[in-house]
């Protein structure tokens, strides 16, 4: 019995309206954050917001996937590239924000599930719920009258064994002089929807720590140029946490040709890609050469790794000599695309062999065509009139501080423009099989022709492609597989898959009629609950009929089991 509020020692009233709530202490606060934490509201809004910080993985090129694009990107977004850098967008999916809010999913989803795991244990374990008193309130309520003569006890045991076929949990109760059996199915549904959130945790897992035995790296390869699988061939290189270079499998890989199709009947697209095709061949220790076509989302398995086309392009060779004609450069220079129509941009590195370091910047036009300003661009993908333009520039390439540079870019602060710009010298403009000279003696420079016999006029091949490749190690593939298809089957039997309850009950009236009642009760939706009721009442009814038709004298108790 509680004090009067005026007793002496009672607790001050408190003022109007307000809420006298224990305070929470640290054991307190951290149950509540854990409580959110592991909520499934938590876990959707996790999966949602790790959705949304994927997009701009998609967005700007990756250094795990593109480390040229993200040197291009860098090159066109002087202002922007860095700002961006800073927030580790070129490194979405291991930058500290992405891996914050999927170690938060992984976590939310081991407390949410393992709970539901073991309630849903002990819900398998467990009787059906008793015969609520007023079948009348529940969904697809019917009754039937049962046929004269007959016995509660044995009409309850007949419909026991109906929903026993039918794949019902069951169980029968007595009241006083009423008779029912409680029958539920669907618990299936609950094992799928567990089933999909352990897959997702597998998904996780293999993806997020099975991934540290893989890696990921590329390499520019020009036809006729071959790579051996070995980490220092790479020009770049992810390894995962725990990769061991011990595990790179040896082989070779050749580029044997590349071939593009271009649409040429439809106007609207005249002069876009419709195919990419790179030939190839890999030879692994002991074996036969394997040759095969590695295109676009068609890749090439050699050993334990996987070969995806990611980019193509132009690389024009370009030989440089001495003043005295003796060659000090000569190589193929893979030219980055600028544009649809293949107008590329690539630079020539020359630090040896001259009085100077030489660099140049050169544009290259599969279809040189003239705008109405003068500048020059590329009329079609294809080459039918290539022309390469070099500027030239002489000074210190900046090679000898021991700073890795790029090969697609060319610093200038201490080298001196020789052509273009505003040197009043016209830029060097060469086709195939053309030389000029350097200015200021330097030497000469040649764009070679990579089919010296063809006819004059075809250009088809005089000009190599470049491909990149993407030569990937993934030992977590199956299982990402496995549990994928784990995730669709417990996805699709958590959505088709009922869950329902049904009762049958046996009351008998003061007349000594047998009146039959049926109703259901379905978790969640269930359109087809009320067919399912009347489906049973009818079935029921009607085996009760023929039953009392083969043997009138039938003793109910023999019903039983």
């Amino acid at each position: 019995m509680s004090r009067p509020s005026d007793h002496y020692d009672s607790p001050a009233p408190l003022s109007d309206g307000a809420i006298n709530q224990p305070a929470l202490g640290p054991v307190g606060w951290l149950r509540w954050v854990w409580r959110q934490l592991t909520s499934m509201r938590t876990a959707l809004f996790l999966l949602l917001l790790l959705a949304i910080a994927a997009v701009p993985g998609s967005l700007v090129p990756q250094r795990s996937a593109d480390p040229n694009g993200v040197t291009q990107y860098f090159a066109n977004n002087p202002t922007l590239a860095p700002a961006l850098d800073k927030i580790q967008a070129f490194d979405v999916y291991s930058s500290a924000w992405f891996s914050a809010i999927y170690l938060l999913l992984f976590i939310s989803l081991i407390g949410c599930v393992i709970p539901r795991t073991k309630h849903h244990f002990q819900a398998l374990r467990a009787k059906p719920p008793r015969t609520p008193a007023r079948l009348a309130r529940l969904a697809g309520f019917t009754s039937r009258t049962a046929p004269a003569g007959a016995n509660a006890q044995a009409a309850v045991t007949t419909a026991r064994g109906l929903l026993r076929k039918g794949g019902y949990r069951v169980a029968l109760f007595e009241s006083g002089p009423e008779f029912s059996v409680s029958a539920e199915r669907g618990y299936l549904r609950e094992t799928g929807n567990l089933l999909f959130h352990f897959a997702l945790v597998g998904i996780l897992i293999t993806v997020g720590f099975g991934g540290g035995f893989g890696f990921g790296g590329q390499r520019v390869l020009v036809e006729g140029q071959t790579f051996v699988n070995t980490l220092l061939a790479y020009d770049s290189f992810n390894p995962g946490r725990f990769f061991d270079d011990a595990t790179l499998e040896p082989y070779k890989l050749t580029l044997n040709d590349f071939t593009v199709a271009y649409e040429m009947r439809n106007l609207k697209a005249y002069g876009q890609p419709v195919d990419y095709s790179a030939g190839v061949s890999v030879t692994r220790r002991g074996q036969a050469v394997d040759t095969g076509q590695v295109k676009v989302n068609v890749p090439m398995k050699a050993g334990n790794t996987n070969i995806y086309l990611l980019g193509n392009g132009y690389a024009p060779s370009v030989t440089v000599k001495n003043p005295a004609g003796v060659v000090v450069f000569t190589d193929p220079i893979p030219f980055l695309p600028q544009d649809a129509n293949l107008t590329s941009l690539g630079v020539v590195k020359v630090p040896d062999g001259l009085a100077q370091q030489v660099g140049m910047i050169g544009f290259f036009y599969p279809t040189q065509a003239k705008a109405v300003s003068g500048a020059y661009y590329s009329s079609f993908p294809d080459l039918q009139y290539p022309v390469l333009t070099l500027n030239v520039y002489a000074g210190d390439l900046g090679l000898n501080d021991g700073v890795p540079t790029s090969v697609y870019s060319l610093k200038t602060d201490k080298m001196t423009q020789l052509t273009g710009g505003k040197t009043g010298v016209k830029s060097i403009e060469l086709k195939p099989g053309e030389s000029q000279a350097l200015p200021g003696g330097l030497g000469s420079v040649t764009f070679d022709d990579a089919t010296p016999g063809a006819k004059p006029g075809d250009f088809s091949g005089s000009v190599r492609r470049f491909a990149s490749f993407d030569i990937r190690q993934d030992p977590t593939q199956a299982w990402v597989m496995s549990f994928a298809v784990l995730a669709v089957l417990g996805l699709l039997v958590s959505l088709l898959v009922p869950r329902r309850r049904l009762w049958v009950k046996a009351v008998e009236g003061e007349d000594g009629s047998l009146r039959l009642e049926y109703a259901g009760l379905a978790r969640g939706e269930d359109p087809a609950l009320e067919a399912a009721v009347t489906s049973l009442a009818d079935r029921h009814a009607a085996l009760l009929l023929t039953r009392q038709s083969a043997d009138p004298a039938l003793d109910p108790i023999r019903l039983l089991p």
